[in-house]
């Protein structure tokens, strides 16, 4: 095997593949990428058996061949060259990759292809096409509600296609983040609902292009943008209810200016304790009053006008689960509806956006 190619028309696929492959060695072939060199083309593969990367791209190609080699290893060598510099990778059969760039030489140990496991192969015959931006915004509304335990379903967003709609939500079990758009142009034979990793949506948001085509089989989703596909292994399992978790008909409507009380509650969070991030709401007529206390710090008191006319209440939340609502959501105003104490909340922009955003906060006992 023998190629060359600029020093950046590599680096940029290098650096893709370093968000797939394994750190952890359980499996030593899992830290390498395979790279395959046709005639024609450079081929790279990352995965960690759950999510994986294909990229292909044109190079100087004098021999053909495949080999795996550390991914983590062979980025930090290109990334090193100078820019605008050509680089020679040149593996002779002895399972070492020499990569060379002016002056600079460098030898890599491989792993033979044959070790690595292999990794599905797209048809993309469905033809759904979504539009990338509009997918990664609803991906970075939802993103931080993602589970990390061990409920295996909730480590992922519930993915819904219909005809002319595409649905993301989250859930973690205290709060929900749900964000629908219209896709006029989407078309699908009957309703989609899969569960998509969270590593997955993480490498989504690197992508960039105007589209985004979509397909699956039995066991695994593919996306498809420019030269490069993502596999990602179907999360088995049933994802929550969320309709029914929804709340539809909450009394209580508070309109507040977003960076006033994303100011606030960042004030009084300072004397949350760091286990709870607590910090309670009392609700009256036109103000929210704020307070936390920590036995071994203090207190924070603060106020911020808002427009609400209905009862009194006094509610708990975590402070962090708050400010990432407050953080992603850009309107000037936003809702919070209340129906008592114990309840869950729920929280939106005052005016609806192209893409419709919910959030749902369970109460905290403080």
């Amino acid at each position: 095997m023998k190629f060359s190619i600029k020093k950046e028309e590599i680096a940029s696929e290098l650096q893709l593949l370093q968000g797939i492959v394994e750190k952890r060695n359980t499996m030593p072939i899992l830290a390498n990428i395979l790279v395959n060199v046709t005639e024609k083309e450079i081929e790279l593969i990352g995965t960690d058996l759950e999510v994986g990367l294909k990229t292909h791209f044109p190079a100087q190609i004098e021999e053909a061949g495949s080999v795996t080699l550390s991914g983590k290893k062979v980025f930090e060598v290109v990334k090193s060259l100078p820019v605008g510099k050509d680089v020679t990778f040149k593996e002779s059969g002895d399972l070492t990759m020499q990569i060379t760039s002016g002056e600079s030489q460098f030898k890599v140990l491989c792993l033979p292809k044959e070790d690595y496991p292999q990794v599905p192969e797209p048809k993309f015959e469905k033809k759904i096409v979504l539009p990338l931006n509009k997918f990664q915004e609803m991906i970075d509304r939802v993103y931080f509600s993602i589970t990390q335990e061990q409920r295996y379903y909730l480590s992922g967003a519930l993915l819904v296609l219909k005809n002319g709609s595409i649905e993301l939500v989250s859930t973690d079990g205290h709060r929900l983040a749900y964000t629908i758009n219209t896709i006029k142009d989407l078309k699908v034979e009957e309703e989609i609902r899969v569960i998509v990793a969270k590593k997955t949506l993480s490498e989504l948001r690197k992508f960039e292009d105007k589209s985004i085509e979509f397909d699956f089989d039995e066991s695994n989703l593919f996306f498809k943008v420019k030269n490069k596909t993502l596999i990602s292994r179907i999360i088995e399992g049933k994802f929550p209810d969320f309709e029914a978790v929804i709340p539809k008909d909450n009394p209580n409507t508070i309109t507040v200016s977003r960076e006033e009380i994303t100011e606030a509650v960042r004030r009084v969070s300072l004397f949350s304790t760091e286990r709870s991030k607590g910090i309670k709401f009392f609700i009256e007529k036109n103000e929210i009053k704020l307070f936390s206390s920590n036995p071994e710090m203090g207190e924070a008191r603060d106020k911020v006008g808002v427009d609400y006319k209905g009862e009194n209440l006094e509610i708990g939340f975590n402070s962090q689960y708050l400010l990432d609502f407050l953080s992603i959501v850009k309107t000037e105003n936003v809702q919070f509806e209340f129906k008592d104490s114990n309840s869950s909340v729920l929280m939106k922009p005052e005016v609806e956006e192209e893409t419709k955003y919910l959030y749902i906060l369970m109460p905290m006992k403080l």
